[in-house]
């Protein structure tokens, strides 16, 4: 069939016919009557649609996947031609999975082998044995290959169309969907094996089960470390038994025996870093008909029109390209971010246990797909259960070794969309995280006088006597040289100034900075490295040197590490409603407060007032709502409905007989300062409070805006100094902690990494909670993350559902897995 209209607009008549033709040719083929699988891009094969929907999906949705130039999974015989070594010298290069005589699972098995084993042949009709003899010694990929294209091919007995390979593909779907332990997998599959009439190929066990799903590449390597995270025992300490700082052993110390015997268990390492291999996923990404051809959507559909929709719009993309014209002059190479965060695998028990996943997001994908749940790749799992700290780059090195591999050495990859082979290179953009776990993957503290680290050493600080902590005030700064705000002393901190804005230090000026500090490889345990600067007396600002300077090009990268604005928006609302609503141990404005004003000779009004009868008090401030006020202020947001699915019922957050708000989640918050917060203040305070945290909000709206111009950026740039000089001349100096102060910085790496919902936590916070959801055993939390994600690929996807896929045929949910194989790993 001519299949040139799919690459035609949507609106054009031949796309519009060949859309019809389409759905016609498929309707033909289908085995249920009046459903197909839809194949726009936004389905991606997930979803089974009724005919005139996926008519509609493709005209008037996403359109057509431009990959899929084989129908295969709409009866066409496929025709793409087999990508071959050089080496094979003597083989015939023909079509792939031959999709005619075979029925049920074979041909969805056969498609399933070819994603995942590209290189070599998956046709039906093809003689494993004799393709053997045409290749010069094939290696261990194909060897697993030949043996799972057999068992493909060959039923499980005579009175089923279900293939070995079929069969355990489906029973460890289930196993996944029902959660079933280990234990009870194995009683199932001994009575389906008993109820096979001849001898059953199936595994005995689930041990077998899992040894089989692994040769299609769910695997994982397990890698000892010093208990007090010193080193790993990795490469050449592999073999060591003892850590060489701590002198701490490798092992578990268990010397009992085994049934009274003196036969002693298998020794257990004290702890295990998991680790998932990046390169073969990411090859893999290029093997799928699915993601192969949205790996080059930054560079061939991006819309290219002055609006900012994606990291590759923004200046930090087109910087790195300018100075590695080689890297970006191929398209296909990686971009990739990387996000950390810990989570206490057991809920809100008493226990204290801290599991840090590294997550990779790949940015190559077009904006619907990149930051969506099943393109995370979970790179490595950190064990408790105490976090890591500064010395998370000692788990980091597997990672970094093969972003350094990835850099320098390059990979030859094989991309299906263009039936081409080509060098894969990837490089690190940026890293996302809070601000604790930014302190420790970039080695700079985010606590103390020199909290924030885009000002760095400029950090203007003031240490709060009564109040017992730094506060960050600093923000006139970024006014005009010319600004009568700048002269006032009286409204802000007492002094008047004169300096400019911080210029964040380039790589080169970094690397001098760094000079006399140390990595943290190779230390106990609670001891910190000695710096030149520790030597000479002085307090080094740089806790380490982080890993991630170990690659070529990290240094010279614009943004390294991204400010999180899911966890800045939630504490700025968290000390705006605590000080306007007065809630105890959350307002700012207390009697250390007060007393710290007094001390700074600052706001008269506010001092503590003695009366006639030797009384104390404090006079109320124009932010203090009277009882009424709190209550017609909370009142309005405990009365807001909002559509179903936008937010969680903030009204349970309410609290009227109390006068106070608690209990919000990130996302509360996030609705709350942008959307509920403006409407609720009004009329509840005078109008020169009122105005700042409004525009406040309209600031927050603004930067989470998916689209954003550059003129955008730059009035936004231009007024959060202002906001945060009116809001200091409003509330106490105790109000403005690290998180308030960096807000001044949001619009400026806006500006650097385009769109904050690339560089935010929430997706990753998200895949915590489905990693703190596959914790079944709770003795091994670690092992029970990896196994689910293990089983992740075939879990279905939020946009289908489980009761269906169990009652589809075997056909159908391979067509599915053969999507997510790709995916998911």
């Amino acid at each position: 069939m001519d299949k040139s209209w799919m690459t035609e607009h949507r609106t054009s008549k031949k796309y519009m016919d060949g859309v019809k033709s389409f759905v016609e040719f498929a309707a033909v083929n289908t085995k249920t009557p009046g459903f197909m699988l839809c194949p726009c891009k936004r389905c991606c094969f997930r979803k089974t649609l009724r005919q005139q929907v996926v008519h509609d999906h493709l005209t008037s949705g996403a359109g057509i996947l431009q990959g899929y130039t084989d129908w295969y999974m709409h009866g066409e015989n496929i025709s793409t031609p087999i990508h071959r070594e050089p080496s094979h010298v003597g083989y015939s290069v023909s079509p792939v999975d031959e999709m005619s005589a075979h029925e049920g699972s074979t041909t969805g098995m056969h498609a399933m082998l070819h994603d995942v084993f590209t290189m070599h042949d998956s046709r039906v009709d093809v003689d494993p044995t004799e393709v053997e003899e045409d290749l010069e010694g094939p290696d261990e990929n194909a060897r697993k290959f030949y043996e799972m294209l057999k068992g493909a091919d060959k039923p499980l007995h005579d009175n089923t169309k279900h293939s070995k390979l079929g069969a355990i593909v489906r029973l460890y779907s289930l196993k996944c969907m029902g959660g079933l332990s280990n234990a009870l997998f194995t009683f199932f599959l001994e009575f389906i094996n008993e109820l096979i009439p001849t001898k059953s190929p199936l595994p005995k066990d689930t041990y077998e089960a899992k040894k089989y799903m692994k040769d299609l590449g769910l695997e994982y390597q397990k890698i000892p470390c010093c208990r007090n995270g010193c080193m790993l025992f990795w490469k050449e300490s592999e073999n060591l038994e003892n850590c060489t700082t701590c002198k701490m052993s490798k092992w578990k110390e268990d010397n009992g025996m085994i049934d009274g015997t003196s036969r002693k268990p298998k020794k257990k390492p004290a702890k295990v870093l998991r680790w998932f291999p990046l390169i073969p996923r990411l090859q893999r990404l290029f093997m799928s008909h699915l993601t192969a051809s949205h790996m080059q959507w930054h560079a061939n559909e991006r819309t290219k029109d002055g609006v900012l929709r994606h990291p590759a719009d923004g200046e930090a993309w087109k910087t790195f390209d300018a100075r590695y014209p080689d890297f970006a002059l191929e398209p296909r190479n990686v971009r990739l971010g990387l996000a950390s965060d810990g989570f206490n695998p057991y809920g809100n028990m008493s226990t204290s246990h801290s599991i840090w996943p590294v997550m990779l997001v790949t940015y190559n994908f077009p904006p619907w797909m990149c930051m969506k749940q099943p393109y995370f790749m979970l790179s490595l799992i950190i064990p408790g259960p105490r976090a890591p700290g500064m010395k998370i780059d000692v788990y980091l090195q597997p990672l970094v070794h093969e972003l350094m591999e990835l850099w320098d050495v390059s990979v030859t990859t094989y991309d299906v969309s263009s039936k081409k082979k080509f060098t894969m290179r990837a490089t690190l953009m940026w890293t996302i995280n809070d601000l604790p776990a930014y302190a420790d993957l970039s080695g700079w503290s985010t606590k103390g006088p020199h909290a924030c680290p885009c000002c760095m050493d400029s950090t203007q600080s003031i240490w709060l006597t009564y109040g017992r902590k730094y506060c960050y005030m600093g923000h006139r700064r970024w006014l005009h040289k010319d600004h009568r705000w700048r002269k006032m002393k009286k409204s802000f901190d007492g002094t008047k100034e004169a300096g400019t804005k911080p210029v964040t230090p380039n790589g080169d000026e970094l690397m001098r900075q760094l000079e006399g500090v140390e990595s943290l490889f190779g230390h106990s345990m609670g001891k910190r490295p000695r710096t030149h600067s520790s030597i000479n007396k002085e307090k080094s600002i740089w806790k380490k040197q982080s890993i991630f300077f170990r690659l070529p090009y990290w240094r010279h990268n614009l943004l390294r590490h991204n400010l999180d604005v899911m966890h800045i928006e939630k504490n700025v609302v968290d000390n705006i409603l605590g000080t306007l609503l007065d809630m105890k141990g959350k307002t700012k404005d207390n009697d250390e407060a007060r007393m710290d004003l007094q001390k700074m000779n600052l706001r008269p009004n506010l001092h503590q007032v003695t009366t006639e009868q030797n009384k104390t008090y404090f006079p109320s401030a124009c932010f203090t709502m009277s009882k009424e006020q709190k209550y017609n202020f909370l009142k309005v947001i405990q009365d807001v409905r909002v559509p179903d699915g936008y937010a969680s019922n903030v009204s349970r957050c309410v609290k009227l007989k109390e006068h106070t708000m608690g209990g919000m989640k990130s996302h509360d918050s996030h609705i709350l300062m942008q959307q509920l917060l403006p409407v609720a203040l009004r009329g509840s305070l005078p109008k020169n409070v009122v105005e700042p945290l409004i525009q406040l909000s309209g600031y927050f709206r603004e930067i989470c805006s998916k689209t954003m111009r550059l003129e955008d950026l730059d009035r936004l740039e231009s007024q959060i100094p202002i906001i945060l000089c009116q809001l200091e001349q409003i509330f106490p100096p105790g109000f403005f902690t690290s998180m308030v102060h960096v807000v001044v910085h949001l619009a400026t790496e806006c500006k650097l990494g385009e769109p904050v919902h690339f560089r935010w936590m929430y997706p990753a916070e998200r895949c915590l909670h489905q990693y703190k959801c596959s914790v079944r055993n709770k003795a091994a939390p670690e092992g029970s993350i990896a196994e689910g994600m293990h089983l992740q690929i075939l879990r279905v996807s939020h946009d289908g559902s489980e009761k269906d896929l169990q009652n589809k045929h075997v056909q159908e949910f391979c067509d599915w897995y053969l999507g997510y194989v790709s995916v998911m790993l």
